[in-house]
């Protein structure tokens, strides 16, 4: 069964300070042209002999693939995060400020990394590393960084396609934005599932 585009959780005309045209576009054009190129990557992959495929070729369309469901997975976790203005709760304010040193602290990390990678692409994600069962901003210049068997709960997309509609270059402001519409629920309910052991929560898939 082909991967299907997951419904939007927020609602994208109350998102505050972030325009209804460019939540659609995001969503509509963006995500779901990952979903779409997913699945044609994988038509192409389900037809392949591998037996007898040019090595380029295989590490291709396996590389295409990669950017392609990190493409989808991460914009379904940004999309997810989006609400209204809220604050997390006490277990994950309290666990930032163990991790961080405090929330002002982590806040200020995630916010200036926002910020570096203006005018660029990439994403800002808090992850869980069950390794260290801490957690950990991450950056990532692409679909495919991410931490080696960490849980993205978190995720500020930093590609222009996310703020250039409303924020023209002015991609700090749209890092302040975003700050100020996390829906905190949602990052809250990953943790602890995470936290708690158990495998990845929801999301897309065949």
């Amino acid at each position: 069964m082909p991967y299907q585009m997951k419904p939007l959780a927020c609602d994208p005309a109350r998102i505050k300070n972030m325009s209804e045209p460019l939540i659609v576009s995001h969503y509509e054009n963006n995500y779901g042209g990952a979903v779409k190129r997913l699945n044609l990557i994988e038509e192409q992959l389900a037809d392949l002999d591998y037996a007898k495929a040019a090595g380029f070729l295989v590490n291709g369309l396996k590389r295409e693939q990669l950017i392609a469901m990190n493409s989808m997975i991460l914009h379904e976790l940004f999309f997810d995060g989006l609400g209204e203005q809220s604050e997390p709760a006490p277990q994950l304010r309290d666990a930032l400020a163990r991790d961080f040193g405090s929330y002002e602290r982590w806040r200020a990390e995630f916010i200036a990394m926002g910020k570096a990678l203006g005018g660029g692409s990439g994403w800002v994600l808090l992850s869980w590393s069950p390794r260290d069962r801490t957690l950990v901003n991450q950056w990532a210049s692409d679909h495919c960084h991410t931490l080696a068997g960490g849980t993205p709960i978190l995720a500020l997309d930093m590609y222009e396609h996310s703020y250039h509609m409303d924020f023209g270059a002015k991609a700090a402001t749209y890092v302040d934005t975003f700050m100020e519409v996390i829906r905190w629920q949602n990052v809250d309910r990953l943790l602890a599932h995470h936290r708690a052991g158990q495998g990845v929560a929801g999301g897309a898939g065949p």
